[in-house]
């Protein structure tokens, strides 16, 4: 087992694991007294994984509840939000209670927003279930929901007590959804690491999934650990998603969140070896790993259209946008891009 310290607002562990589902009772016992702990998580992963969490929880001596979500994106609204809070209250759940989020980012974004504010703040873990959610989402508290004008646009930071990774769960995620994963995987190794992107283009991921795992968890913990609230070098781990998150917003979230940044990757190095950032060697480096994982590199909607969604997004400061910019694999730097520019770095990274 693999044990992560990450230093927050609250302290707490990432443990990286086969097995650890198991464990996950005995971990949470821990670093928690709880008497209730709600199994938060999604239609498609409570029958896989939902028993034996609550047998776990269960033997550490939990009262256990559970709730089950619908699946995708739709689950992140203020309307399954509102529900869910309902249902925390109806059970009694308290201040000294514990939530646990059992499944992908979209899972632990929500999960985390209620406890963050249910009765001002209860604890909870993070079990990813995703390869997504295991290298990013379920590390660094960012917690939210979505708005119908643009995803993410409600939420806060809320670190967890624990987050519990175990890998051997991945077995059961579809192929398109670990390709997905491989997106954010391949986000760190452009964002910081030239070796580790070389390792990614070498062996494939399932084959080294432990030490990608740990190496992504790593990175994001140390870029938090200088910026938690997001208002400097956090900023870099937004690595396509400005873009990204546009394709989403076009495609009434269809395409998926890691195809979308994989597709805004490819968009904002054409855009900066466009405007001599960086070289045309670092753009087909990126589309050769891009293709070699089955990701997207490109995307129809119109120029027009990608441009309004990009106007309500979060990442927005007044009238400026802050770009993350690869000017090599392996550094990255955040610009800060006028609002009326942004359009011409669209365009040149070939959206329309």
């Amino acid at each position: 087992m693999t044990v992560v310290p990450v230093k927050a607002s609250r302290d707490y562990e990432v443990l990286i694991g086969a097995g650890l589902l198991d464990e996950l009772g005995s971990r949470l016992r821990r670093v928690s007294g709880a008497k209730t702990a709600a199994v938060i998580s999604g239609e498609h992963v409570f029958p896989l994984y939902g028993a034996r969490a609550i047998a776990s929880l269960e033997a550490a001596g939990f009262r256990v509840i559970h709730y089950v979500l619908p699946q995708g994106e739709a689950a992140k609204s203020l309307a399954v939000y509102g529900k869910l809070l309902d249902f925390l209250s109806v059970n009694r759940m308290t201040r000294g209670d514990v939530l646990v989020a059992l499944g992908g980012g979209v899972t632990g974004d929500l999960t985390g927003f209620a406890a963050a504010t249910y009765q001002r703040g209860v604890g909870f873990v993070q079990v990813p279930t995703t390869l997504l959610a295991a290298v990013d989402s379920s590390v660094g508290g960012k917690t939210a929901i979505n708005l119908p004008t643009g995803k993410n646009q409600v939420g806060c930071f809320y670190q967890p007590l624990l987050v519990l990774c175990d890998p051997t769960v991945l077995d059961t995620l579809p192929e398109e959804e670990f390709r997905c994963g491989s997106a954010e995987v391949l986000k760190y190794g452009v964002l910081g690491s030239r070796a580790f992107f070389d390792e990614l283009v070498r062996t494939p991921i399932h084959k080294q999934l432990e030490h990608v795992i740990r190496t992504c968890v790593e990175m994001k913990r140390d870029i938090v650990a200088e910026d938690e609230f997001d208002r400097g070098k956090r900023q870099l781990l937004n690595l396509g998603h400005s873009f990204g998150h546009a394709v989403e917003a076009c495609s009434g979230f269809t395409v998926l969140h890691g195809q979308a940044v994989a597709i805004g990757m490819a968009a904002i190095t054409r855009a900066a070896a466009a405007k001599g950032c960086c070289s045309q060697e670092t753009v087909d480096e990126l589309l050769a790993a891009l293709e070699q994982f089955g990701l997207p590199t490109h995307t129809e909607y119109p120029l027009d259209d990608m441009v309004r969604s990009v106007y309500t997004d979060k990442k927005l400061d007044g009238d400026t946008m802050h770009l993350v910019v690869p000017e090599a694999i392996g550094r990255c730097r955040i610009q800060a891009v006028p609002i009326t520019e942004v359009r011409d770095w669209m365009r040149l990274g070939g959206i329309g």
